[in-house]
């Protein structure tokens, strides 16, 4: 690791610790030329996801996106802000822990469906008239139904 005061490529481990819940691992490192200590973190390397949407176009993904699409369901529902970034954090979790550099957002909408459906049922049926892009007021019904007989 470079040193940022004087540039010396050598350098010693003093301390490491766990950081964001595990996540990183911050290293304090210590200058083996000019003595000055300095911080760095330490991450798995991750490569981008890339999402397939309807129009066979491609983007990365974007976790903010998929939180936003999540809190707009909640909306005026008992669901906290907690169970949301949990939400988010799985189905992130599914998706990097898979082989597959691209997805399609139907695996995504799919999985957003799948945690909302135990989590708030309102907000599940929110999700998936967007995400189904219902029709008409025939298909909303059927989804509905789906939801009441699966109890």
């Amino acid at each position: 690791m470079k040193c940022p005061y004087c540039g010396c490529v050598e350098s010693k481990v003093v301390d490491s610790r766990s950081a964001d819940d595990g996540e990183r691992i911050r290293r304090r490192r210590e200058c083996l030329r000019c003595g000055k200590r300095f911080t760095t973190y330490e991450m798995v390397e991750s490569f981008p996801l890339m999402v397939i949407k309807r129009d066979e176009s491609r983007e990365p993904f974007d976790r903010e996106k998929l939180r936003s699409g999540i809190m707009r369901a909640c909306e005026k529902r008992p669901v906290s802000m907690g169970m949301i970034d949990k939400i988010v954090d799985s189905i992130e979790r599914k998706l990097q822990n898979s082989f597959d550099r691209e997805v399609t957002s139907n695996v995504i909408g799919e999985y957003a469906m799948e945690m909302l459906r135990e989590t708030d049922e309102v907000a599940y049926v929110r999700f998936a008239s967007v995400y189904r892009q219902f029709k008409d007021i025939n298909t909303f019904m059927d989804e509905l139904n789906k939801l009441i007989n699966a109890k």
